[in-house]
């Protein structure tokens, strides 16, 4: 989905996000992103470790 918006997309949308939320407030949303994406990349890590891995040897 992202792959269909070029490089004119994405200097518009960073356009109109700048007019919008002001130049002061860009940074910490910036930081807030990465944050999240941080966390939630950590917690799919976390629960891709603690699924069970199916034995691949035969109980005695």
């Amino acid at each position: 989905m992202l792959g269909n918006i070029g490089l004119s997309g994405l200097i518009l949308i960073l356009i109109v996000a700048l007019l919008v939320f002001g130049p002061s407030k860009l940074p910490d949303m910036g930081k807030a992103l990465g944050k999240s994406l941080r966390e939630f990349k950590d917690a799919t890590r976390d629960l891709r470790d603690d699924t069970p891995q199916q034995a691949t040897r035969k109980e005695e």
